[in-house]
C-alpha cells in the first residue's frame, strides 16, 4: 500500500482556528491558536488569583499578629482595669440648674453649692449671663427687668459669690 501524505484540515469558527494533522499513527494532533486577547486574559486572570491569595495571606497574618499583641478586657487584671475605668457623674442633681428651660450643668462643687444657696433671682441672673453667656439687655427681656438692674444684680451677687467663696477657701 502507498503511503500517504498527512492530509491538514483546519476548521476556522468565528476567531479561533482548529488545525487537525491527519494521517499519523498516533491518530493525528489538534492544535488550537490562541489569539493575543484570549493570552491577556488568561495572564490577568492569574495575576488576580495571586493579587487575592496574597492578600487572604497579609489578612490572616495581621489576625495573627493582633491575636499575639492584643489582650481581652475580660483577661485583664481587675486592678488594671481601675486605672483604665473612669466613672462620669454628668446628671447630678445637686449640680444641675433649670433657669427657664435652660439646664446648666457645673462640675465644681464649691461653686454648685455657693449658687444653690442664693436667690432664685440673683442665681438666674448669675447663670444665664455666665455660663449661658447672654447680655444684660437679653436676660432683662427674658426676665421682664430694666437692663440697668440685671446689670447691679449681676455685679452685687458676683462680688458676693467671690467674698462667699474665699471664706470658703480659707476655711478649708
Amino acid at each position: 500500500m502507498a503511503k500517504r501524505p498527512p492530509v491538514t484540515v483546519v476548521v476556522a469558527k468565528g476567531d479561533e482556528r482548529i488545525t487537525r494533522l491527519c494521517g499519523f499513527a498516533k491518530g493525528g494532533e489538534i492544535t488550537k491558536s490562541h489569539s493575543h486577547e484570549e493570552h491577556i486574559r488568561h495572564a490577568f486572570d492569574a495575576f488576580c488569583k495571586k493579587v487575592l491569595r496574597n492578600e487572604a495571606r497579609d489578612y490572616f497574618d495581621e489576625l495573627a499578629r493582633r491575636r499575639r499583641r492584643e489582650i481581652s478586657f475580660s483577661e485583664l487584671p481587675v486592678e488594671v482595669m481601675e486605672q483604665l475605668s473612669f466613672c462620669d457623674d454628668y446628671f447630678a442633681e445637686d449640680r444641675t440648674f433649670d433657669i427657664l428651660g435652660y439646664i446648666v450643668q457645673i462640675t465644681s462643687d464649691e461653686l454648685a453649692e455657693a449658687i444653690a444657696s442664693l436667690p432664685a433671682e440673683k442665681r438666674n441672673i448669675i447663670l444665664l449671663s455666665y455660663f449661658l453667656e447672654m447680655t444684660d439687655k437679653e436676660i432683662a427681656e427674658l426676665l421682664n427687668m430694666v437692663r440697668s438692674s440685671v446689670t447691679y444684680r449681676r455685679a452685687a451677687t458676683l462680688k458676693l459669690l467671690k467674698e462667699w467663696m474665699g471664706e470658703k477657701t480659707d476655711d478649708s
